[in-house]
């Protein structure tokens, strides 16, 4: 069997098996109505309009960060944004393009199915923002648990390695699943349906699942926790420590408890003429955690 029979075959079965990710020319009106007004063309409307609402969600979220200032410090947090953003944009171009319902013919044809339409670029965007959710959360807990060495280790160069890292792995990774697995057949484009044998297919089923959920999934939860179970044994030192102090400290406590306080009702305001978003401060309060449980301990303590 020649090498052409055998694509043949897979993309028969792959034809009658699967539900390709297809845009091909109707041969009736009936059928043109019919695809028009069917619950495919309502689903791809809905998924057009979640697109969009993300893409500006996204985008005023990165405008915020940039205009507090905060783009510099919250790194990855920008990334995953970036990665939201461009994911939402690519949801929009694709689905409108599955709504448009184009026969694919030539070269133009070949690439729009390869990058486009096989939802090639899309996933690209998804697994690069899942892979830097976990980064996030392992660069949380080291800040949280491990301060010291975090504050020691952790350099610009470092982050910005792991975002090129990020890009790169998730574009390579898609971009060869896709080119092995798809096809354009009679102006149909059959995207990640066209595997070597059934076996192929669920092994990177399975494989594509414990690594984008279930490994993800579990760093979460180990991180997560870590940090909780650090602030809560923080939160307890500090209880003790404050019970231990004597009566006569009590001024001094509230002199400085006062000077906090007065502290942050002048930068209140200000930071809220910055424009600063309610997003930035949650990831900027996260983020300086360690910071902010010493300055409680520091107001529990007398001054000497």
């Amino acid at each position: 069997m020649t090498e052409e029979s055998r694509t043949s075959s897979h993309l028969s079965v792959a034809m009658t098996t699967e539900h390709a990710a297809h845009v091909g020319m109707p041969s009736t009106n009936e059928n043109t109505a019919a695809r028009s007004f069917g619950v495919d063309y309502y689903f791809e409307l809905a998924v057009v309009v979640i697109g969009t609402v993300g893409a500006a969600a996204n985008a005023l979220i990165l405008y915020a960060l940039v205009a507090s200032k905060q783009h510099k410090k919250q790194v990855l947090i920008v990334n995953q944004n970036a990665f939201d953003l461009v994911a939402c944009a690519l949801l929009i171009v694709t689905y409108a393009l599955k709504m448009a319902n184009l026969r694919l013919t030539g070269s133009c044809g070949y690439w729009l199915c390869m990058m486009l339409l096989s939802e090639n670029l899309l996933w690209f965007a998804i697994d690069g923002s899942m892979i830097n959710l976990a980064v996030v959360a392992v660069e949380r807990y080291l800040k949280v648990v491990h301060p010291i060495w975090s504050k020691s280790k952790k350099h610009r160069r470092v982050v910005r390695l792991s975002i090129a890292v990020q890009w790169t792995s998730s574009l390579v990774y898609s971009m060869a699943l896709t080119f092995t697995t798809s096809a354009v057949k009679d102006g149909v484009c059959y995207g990640v349906v066209v595997w070597k044998n059934h076996v192929a297919k669920i092994v990177h089923g399975v494989w594509h699942f414990l690594f984008f959920y279930a490994f993800i999934l579990l760093i979460f939860i180990v991180c997560y926790w870590r940090i909780l179970v650090t602030v809560r044994r923080q939160a307890r030192v500090m209880a003790g420590h404050s019970a231990s102090q004597p009566p006569t400290s009590a001024p001094t406590q509230s002199n400085h408890i006062q000077s906090s306080v007065t502290e942050f009702l002048s930068t209140e305001p200000r930071d809220r003429l910055r424009g600063r978003s309610g997003v930035s401060d949650v990831t900027h309060s996260v983020s300086s955690g360690t910071l902010n449980l010493s300055s409680v301990d520091r107001l529990a303590s007398p001054r000497r």
